[in-house]
């Protein structure tokens, strides 16, 4: 097959892009910065967020590799708290994923589309089916800018005949995640000043979120792409998560455990916009994926806090 991947510099597009290779496809990405972790993925370094007018051969007036089989969709501004400061950052989340549904629809090619388990909100938190995403509660300007995208995935299919699968992702944590000079993200984070002993603050003491370890987020992408190229099925949305949830203590807990040192924690009140109560029903992804998620919170983040110390090691970070 030949994937093209938006966002192959981050971490779920590393590591989707490095497991496809590893399968013998070819995998061409888009990114408006470098890989900090491999130069294995042939990438063109291209800020999708500037409104194109012209798709004949691609987005803007770069051509990319003929023949795609599929694109994976993973370009986004994703940290919720930044976007409640800086709602323009949503506005080019929309703007990103017009410009690739653009490419699909002109170039005739299916695509997998990463929304979020922000659109379900905080106010029906125990209910995670996903024919049941009220988009009355929005809660953050991130959470608008998913559920914007979902929304115009469907009328591109409903409008165009485009196929395509949507991926409601939930806390992907594991290997290449942990460039915190590029983004802090809250499990390499707290690895990072645990080792160090400094203190920490968890936002939320009763916060509840479903942690998918990357291997299973990777593997679950994967089956769905098999699925969409093959034409075996298509036009579904999707929770791709572990199916279980965790508190934040509890995460912190378990790297102060991996690391053999006791978490200087302090908790605070979660903050605005942000989800606190979130645990996938996954049925949808078993029946249509054979989708069964191996890897617990506390076995994923002993491998997080392994790779990441020799990762920071090797690196001189």
């Amino acid at each position: 097959m030949r994937i093209l991947i938006t966002g192959s510099s981050g971490q779920i597009g590393t590591n989707l892009g490095l497991h496809l290779q590893s399968q013998g496809h070819y995998v061409f990405g888009i990114d408006k910065r470098p890989n900090t972790w491999t130069n294995e993925i042939e990438t063109l370094h291209q800020d999708l967020s500037t409104k194109y007018n012209y798709f004949t051969n691609g987005i803007g007036y770069t051509e990319y590799p003929p023949d795609l089989d599929c694109v994976v969709h993973f370009a986004a501004h994703a940290k919720v708290h930044e976007l409640v400061e800086q709602p323009d950052r949503a506005l080019e989340n929309i703007t990103m994923t017009y410009n690739v549904l653009e490419f699909c629809r002109h170039n005739n090619i299916p695509i997998i589309f990463s929304s979020s388990r922000e659109v379900y909100g905080d106010i029906h938190r125990y209910i995670t089916e996903e024919s049941y995403a009220d988009f009355a509660f929005t809660e953050s300007p991130y959470s608008a800018s998913k559920i914007s995208g979902e929304a115009l995935i469907y009328s591109y299919a409903q409008c165009y005949g485009l196929k395509y699968l949507v991926f409601r992702f939930s806390n992907v944590y594991g290997r290449y995640d942990n460039d915190l000079e590029r983004m802090e993200r809250v499990i390499p984070l707290f690895i990072r000043k645990i080792n160090n002993g400094e203190p920490i603050t968890v936002y939320g003491e009763k916060k509840v979120l479903d942690f998918t370890f990357i291997d299973d987020c990777v593997a679950g992408v994967a089956s769905g792409i098999d699925l969409l190229v093959n034409g075996n099925d298509a036009n579904h949305t999707i929770n791709l998560a572990y199916g279980q949830g965790n508190s934040l203590v509890n995460m912190a807990k378990f790297i102060g455990e991996a690391l053999g040192k006791e978490p200087n924690m302090t908790v605070e009140p979660s903050r605005v916009g942000e989800v606190t109560h979130y645990v996938a029903n996954i049925g949808k992804a078993r029946a249509l994926l054979n989708y069964e998620p191996t890897t617990t919170l506390y076995e994923g983040i002993h491998k997080s806090v392994e790779w990441s110390m020799d990762w920071w090691e090797k690196s001189g970070k």
